[in-house]
């Protein structure tokens, strides 16, 4: 039987993961066994960071809201009370924005919701 080695593969591997580390210091982006440990780091805190952003984007929006609502006199929380008390089911996202560029619009359901 011939024997068949992995040098082809290897080195596609290798190539492959020393691309993804372009731009790492050190020996980080030269080493293979560095650059994968390296890469592999790296898309952990990218999968983290992808998490992480949409609990910030909720953070500001809420955030938002609070300062819109403190204007008429309501607090977050009471607001939130009130939109679910009168069905009101708009998220966090599109309120946020319309208090922040449609003030009057935002202004008029604050109205319906003191109703």
């Amino acid at each position: 039987m011939v024997r068949i080695k992995a040098g082809v593969q290897s080195k596609k591997r290798h190539k492959k993961i020393l691309k993804l580390a372009k731009g790492y210091r050190m020996t980080r982006h030269k080493q293979f066994g560095k650059a994968m440990e390296a890469v592999l780091h790296a898309g952990e805190y990218a999968f983290t960071g992808r998490k992480d952003k949409k609990k910030d984007f909720r953070k500001i929006w809420i955030i938002r809201l609070n300062a819109a609502v403190r204007k008429f006199g309501l607090s977050y929380s009471r607001f939130v009370q009130k939109l679910k008390m009168g069905k009101i089911e708009v998220d966090r996202k599109i309120l946020s924005k319309i208090a922040t560029e449609h003030p009057a619009v935002f202004a008029k359901l604050i109205e319906k919701l003191s109703k």
